[in-house]
């Protein structure tokens, strides 16, 4: 790793120690759910205690895989106290991981690139997946991913896709030029938008959406309402979700579609503060309804 300053190698360092963590950890975690294995389910595979050891090691970019996106491994497992502080003393250290490349990012971004190629070399056992199987280069994302937790005992499990998310970034109308000016300003499709963003005020906000992909979201029925009153909780499922069971049995649970639906399945809500048509279709940037304002 070249041009890089003593500071920066000792954030270097540092990542290094706590990547080893959080395999540790993470071995930890699985060899204790090997010794004493509850119940567990998983979505369209078998349930097996290799299959856990692939969703929660599953640190890698596939081969023409989208840099944006994450794999998903949908299940539930029954968890003791014991193996629950593993979850625990696993999600503490993705989140020292994730804070570290953080700070890495800002120092020297050009480093991160590095940091994918190289850290595998670190641990030879996992470094073996990457030999003929179409793996390239560690997915920090999928590396510093929480696992998901139930706080409290559950009586049901109701799983469904989520296919109608999306992320709204507001902006200004100055930045919203910005970003059309980057644009081939001689297309005539982006000469009309320019000309539609100055016919607007100056001071009115606008909105940048992105759509997700389709997600799996699990909603946790508490078998008793918690300190707070709550009697259910719903969270997106990218891992398998560990549900405290002290006998080592899961909850109900229904067996969700295969796939998500082709169409948005909610209704449109009556207060949607959007304009349903994009005003600056080029960005996908919406004005906000006048009648909302």
């Amino acid at each position: 790793m070249s041009h890089v300053n003593a500071p920066e190698y000792r954030l270097l360092a540092e990542l290094e120690a706590a990547f080893d963590t959080l395999i540790e950890n993470t071995e930890a975690l699985l060899a204790a759910y090997a010794r004493s294995p509850g119940e567990a389910w998983a979505f369209q595979a078998e349930a097996t205690t290799e299959w856990l050891r692939q969703a929660l090691l599953d640190f890698w970019y596939q081969d023409g895989q989208d840099g944006r996106v994450t794999r998903s491994h949908v299940g539930l497992v029954a968890a003791d106290d014991a193996l629950l502080e593993r979850v625990a003393a696993v999600n503490v250290a993705k989140a020292e991981f994730a804070a570290l490349l953080g700070r890495i990012r800002e120092a020297h971004p050009p480093l991160i690139a590095e940091i994918k190629a190289v850290l595998p070399f670190r641990r030879p056992e996992l470094h073996q997946h990457l030999r003929g199987s179409g793996l390239a280069r560690l997915h920090l994302k999928q590396c510093w991913r929480a696992i998901p937790v139930a706080e409290a005992p559950v009586a049901r499990v109701r799983l469904a896709w989520y296919a109608s998310g999306r992320s709204i970034k507001r902006l200004t109308v100055r930045e919203a030029e910005r970003k059309l000016l980057a644009l081939d300003t001689d297309a005539p499709h982006v000469r009309i938008q320019l000309r539609k963003l100055a016919g607007l005020p100056g001071s009115e906000p606008l909105a940048q959406v992105q759509g997700q992909a389709p997600l799996m979201r699990a909603n946790l029925f508490f078998t008793e309402p918690l300190a707070d009153g709550r009697t259910r909780r719903a969270l997106n499922v990218a891992l398998p979700v560990f549900i405290p069971a002290p006998r080592g049995r899961l909850p109900h649970c229904n067996e969700p579609p295969a796939t998500p639906p082709e169409t948005r399945t909610r209704a449109r809500r009556r207060d949607e503060r959007l304009e349903a048509e994009p005003f600056l279709p080029s960005l996908r940037i919406h004005r906000y309804r006048q009648d909302m304002a």
